[in-house]
């Protein structure tokens, strides 16, 4: 997200902002400026979601009939990936738009019957009943309040079946890093959260990488100064740069990547 497309929202509460940003990308084209990075041109998300699937993708596998919790589900292209497995998804977002959005793809994918979208604030998640599976995608990123983001976690380890798992996708930086951080974003410390964790009764499972390459982490604080024309050039030069390391080394190279998969299961400790 530009801090030019943050600002342009500035002072929204997060619900109002949520869904302005719904209501002006969530129907168009496949989504992805929803639910990626805000403003962003198109190539440059399509490289974030093929680069989170492919981080994802060891930790997506389920049974048949699995229940599972898409927690800031936005247009839902988590809930349907799970759904055409098999699963039985339930999908839920702050903002309504994106709610109305995600059941409308779900439709028209064939997966009504086994998808199910709720509006409802994650920092006071109530479903009911526990899932094999619950799936948290770059949502407490844009959560400021720490102490809100804490009640999010408690409330997804409530709803986690005793042997099921919770699997995490945030910007969490090895080493301290604010240059890309908004009025509604900030990457906090991988410590942050393994912190975070322990206290909500949460044991870390594993951990790996999603994009180590660091020419956007680089590039991304400067580009509200660039005139427009240079600004692409700058991202499509970027993302070509990015594309084959975060494809080759991403999973492993952890330490050096800006965003971390965690896989938490009921339990303390590291």
């Amino acid at each position: 997200m530009t801090a030019g497309a943050a600002s342009s929202l500035t002072g929204c509460r997060p619900a109002e902002y949520w869904e302005a940003r719904a209501r002006r990308y969530a129907v168009e084209g496949d989504g992805l400026a929803a639910v990626c990075s805000y403003g962003m041109p198109g190539f440059y998300n399509r490289l974030i979601h093929l680069s989170q699937r492919r981080a994802l993708e060891p930790w997506l596998r389920t049974a048949a009939g699995a229940k599972v919790l898409d927690v800031g589900c936005g247009i839902g292209r988590w809930s349907r990936l799970l759904a055409s497995r098999g699963a039985r998804v339930t999908g839920v977002d702050l903002s309504p738009t994106m709610i109305a959005e995600a059941g409308r793809r779900a439709a028209a994918a064939g997966l009504t019957s086994r998808c199910r979208f709720i509006v409802q604030d994650c920092a006071a998640l109530e479903i009911g009943g526990s899932f094999d599976l619950i799936l948290c995608v770059t949502m407490l990123q844009h959560m400021l309040d720490l102490g809100a983001m804490r009640c999010a976690l408690r409330r997804m380890a409530q709803h986690l079946a005793p042997q099921g798992r919770l699997v995490i996708l945030e910007a969490a930086p090895a080493r301290t890093e604010s240059r890309c951080n908004t009025a509604v974003f900030t990457a906090r410390h991988r410590a942050v959260y393994l912190r975070l964790f322990r206290e909500c009764g949460l044991r870390v499972h594993a951990v790996s990488g999603v994009d180590p390459a660091p020419f956007k982490a680089w590039l991304l604080p400067h580009l509200p100064r660039l005139p427009r024309p240079l600004r692409i050039i700058a991202l499509a030069l970027a993302t070509a740069l990015s594309a084959p390391l975060d494809a080759l080394c991403g999973r492993l190279l952890t330490e050096r990547s800006w965003h971390a998969v965690f896989v938490l299961r009921h339990g303390s400790g590291d």
